[in-house]
């Protein structure tokens, strides 16, 4: 199986009170034993050389997390990477935080690391986190932040109701809850270059075959195939993304996206959305930095990292409006009709950028709110 990688005690007496007072003035006086404050940079450098990481500095120094995933009791798991600045390798730290749904930090961790690893990702599930697997091991937190080993196959096994896509490819890897139990899913053709499970248990995926002929999406269940259709000429499939009956596929022309290939009644029905109000020729950064996200309500989220963002105005997805946000997110993500976006910085740097941080939105995205963790 192929694996990713990247990346106390108060003086007492007049005695004890006047020698401190002296020691104080001595070490104020700008002899040679005054400190300057340490800057930023400084910093950064001591917390990604440091091979013991204290979270909270690491964090600091990070200023955003770059992934952020909820569990079903609304606690949220954050995880933070400060790189090296001067080069692609060299140190680096790495920490998650778990944030109670009242806010509260519940437990955090933090490692040094490499800046060419791949930095640990989570998703969320009902009673806590799983981590993608890395390294041929597997593990779930807790949403006080408790690890518990999770078996991790070889074995394909059909996909089900409440499995959870952790890779989509090289390889793809599927978390069962009930059992905890990480495999691949079964029944996924060879040639397929884009995946989606719902929460169903249905696999989406997009099949390129090696001929001439158009790509198709493909849906199965049990390991067994429900239906299938064609992408339409001119273009070729990209991302895709799928809930409650609902699937959306990218169509891709002359390496941009410019539509959507979707149904909205478990694939009995397809059409293309061209037009519906968004801008796909404002979509400049390419296939790669798409974001495609369906929120539980049914209504589809469509942007780009870095862009503008989309969201439609009720589950038939026929008419969309652009999201205005506090800030340029750098990436995006959605949680049930929760939406959070990220500023960050696209490369690593010892400062920060405007407005860096999480931001959250409960209402469609017409207000947006600044994380602040509150200890």
């Amino acid at each position: 199986m192929a694996w990713l990688r990247k990346r106390g005690g108060r003086a007492v007496g007049l005695v004890a009170s006047t020698a401190m007072a002296l020691a104080l003035t001595a070490c104020n006086s700008g002899g040679s034993g005054g400190r300057e404050p340490e800057g930023r940079e400084a910093k950064y450098q001591r917390v990604i050389e440091d091979p013991h990481p204290r979270p909270a500095d690491v964090i600091e120094m990070a200023g955003a997390p770059y992934g952020v995933a909820r569990a079903g009791d609304g606690s949220l798991l954050l995880t933070y990477e400060a790189d090296n600045v001067e080069d692609d390798e060299g140190p680096a730290a790495t920490a998650w935080r778990i944030v109670g749904p009242d806010g509260r930090t519940v437990a955090e961790h933090a490692e040094h690391a490499n800046a060419e690893d791949v930095p640990p990702a989570f998703k969320g599930m009902g009673e806590g986190f799983v981590r993608v697997p890395q390294e041929e091991t597997a593990w779930t937190l807790d949403v006080r932040g408790k690890r518990h080993k999770a078996v991790l196959t070889e074995t394909p096994s059909s996909t089900r109701p409440g499995d959870i896509l952790l890779t989509e490819l090289e390889p793809t890897l599927v978390y069962r809850p009930a059992t905890r139990t990480v495999a691949p899913p079964a029944g996924v053709p060879d040639d397929a270059i884009s995946l989606a499970v719902d929460e169903r248990g249905t696999a989406w995926s997009l099949d390129q075959p090696l001929t001439e002929k158009p790509h198709r999406v493909v849906w199965q269940r049990d390991a067994r195939t429900l239906g299938s259709v064609a992408v339409p000429k001119p273009y070729t499939g990209g991302a895709l993304a799928a809930r409650g009956g609902t699937a959306a596929l990218s169509l891709i022309q002359d390496e941009s996206v410019r539509g959507l290939l979707m149904t909205t009644d478990d694939g009995a029905h397809w059409r293309t959305v061209l037009a519906g109000g968004i801008a796909w020729k404002d979509l400049k950064n390419g296939p790669e930095a798409l974001v495609l996200e369906l929120l539980t309500d049914g209504r589809l989220l469509v942007g780009e990292e870095g862009g503008r963002f989309w969201l439609a105005d009720d589950r038939t997805n026929s008419a969309f409006r652009e999201l205005k946000t506090p800030a340029r997110f750098t990436s995006f993500t959605v949680d049930g009709t929760t939406l959070y976006g990220i500023v960050d910085a696209t490369t690593s740097t010892y400062d920060l950028v405007n407005g860096e941080g999480l931001w959250i939105s409960r209402d469609g995205g017409s207000e947006w709110q600044r994380y602040e963790a509150r200890g």
